[in-house]
């Protein structure tokens, strides 16, 4: 239920590898809960008005991505963060927490208790980053991410426009629907970005209608929600390519950071990954992201791996947001 009050949120606006990313100073809403999964739930149930006020048009669009960040839960992290985007309030999100982090460190939001590193609540889990900083400007953000995994393969699913299709899922914070070079489709580049939205939409429905993807320790994460397609890489240095598909109708502009985790995952699960091998990962307008495989585990009786994650954000602008009851789009809209 939308505040019966009128709201002026403080932002800062940045982007990573080309994707939004929105901080919102505050005000924050108070969220109850012993940990970021818990207040994920309670920001779900009381205060999504407040994500879609932010993402959905007029104050964003169908790419918009954005957090609010918090005190850590536990007092030895140093502090806890909440991605709201179009697709939903996701457990986690590799480009918002370069940009998050970044944003917090250049406006001096937050002092890490170890130069140069910081300890991270997500509702996903904890996440330990690195960071790179020349004076006031940070250079680079690596995290390492939730253990990831290849949750199932070799999945039919039937595609209007392109016919049946084989896909993976596998999860890096978020399930993705993994589309790989096959009979009915050879390369993302072949196809409009339009084409892969409908599509996407088309699968994700698909699979979650006839499967049921639940992470292994965390019953409260649930569903395949971001669809990956892939493609040969067009940058020097990168290793593959891919265009991930989230909310209604958007495309990462990023390499994606999940989705990354989610790919490395895989082909550590196919043999074509290993324990330290770089794996750089290309966006649909070609900015990269560096993943690594630190190790190999076993998480629930399933094989996983921890992967680490770099890249840089850059922030580009201020603003105030107003939510006033009265507006008649005060919770935001999309056109579909």
């Amino acid at each position: 239920m939308v505040s019966s009050t009128r709201h002026v949120f403080e932002c800062i606006e940045a982007y990573t590898a080309g994707n939004p990313v929105r901080l919102i100073k505050g005000p924050r809403p108070n969220l109850e809960g012993v940990s970021m999964a818990d207040k994920r739930i309670h920001f779900i149930e009381v205060f999504d008005w407040i994500r879609t006020g932010l993402m959905f048009e007029p104050q964003g669009h169908d790419m918009m991505s954005g957090s609010f960040y918090y005190p850590p839960c536990h007092e030895k992290n140093d502090v806890a963060i909440l991605f709201i985007e179009t697709s939903g309030c996701l457990p986690m999100c590799g480009h918002g927490l370069i940009g998050t982090l970044t944003i917090l460190l250049e406006e001096k939001l937050i002092t890490p208790k170890t130069q140069g590193q910081l300890r991270v609540e997500t509702p996903a889990g904890l996440v330990v980053a690195s960071y790179r900083q020349k004076k006031d400007k940070v250079e680079e953000v690596s995290f390492t991410n939730v253990p990831s995994y290849l949750a199932a393969e070799n999945l039919s699913v039937d595609c209007p426009g392109l016919g049946t299709l084989k896909v993976d899922v596998a999860y890096g914070g978020n399930f993705y629907a993994i589309v790989d070079e096959q009979e009915n489709f050879r390369d993302l580049e072949d196809y409009s970005v339009s084409d892969l939205i409908a599509w996407s939409r088309e699968i994700r429905n698909a699979l979650n209608r006839n499967q049921h993807f639940e992470h292994i320790e965390d019953a409260k994460i649930k569903g395949c929600s971001h669809v990956l397609w892939t493609g040969a890489p067009t940058q020097k240095g990168a290793t593959a390519r891919n265009a991930v598909f989230y909310g209604d109708k958007a495309i990462d502009r990023s390499p994606c950071g999940t989705g990354t985790s989610s790919r490395m995952a895989q082909w550590v699960a196919k043999g074509l990954l290993n324990i330290g091998d770089s794996f750089v990962h290309e966006s649909k307008i070609g900015s990269l992201f560096t993943g690594t495989v630190l190790k190999k585990i076993t998480m629930g009786g399933q094989p996983a791996i921890i992967p680490q994650i770099t890249g840089s954000a850059r922030i580009i602008g201020y603003s105030q947001r107003i939510l006033d009851p009265i507006d008649p789009y005060v919770k935001g809209f999309q056109v579909l």
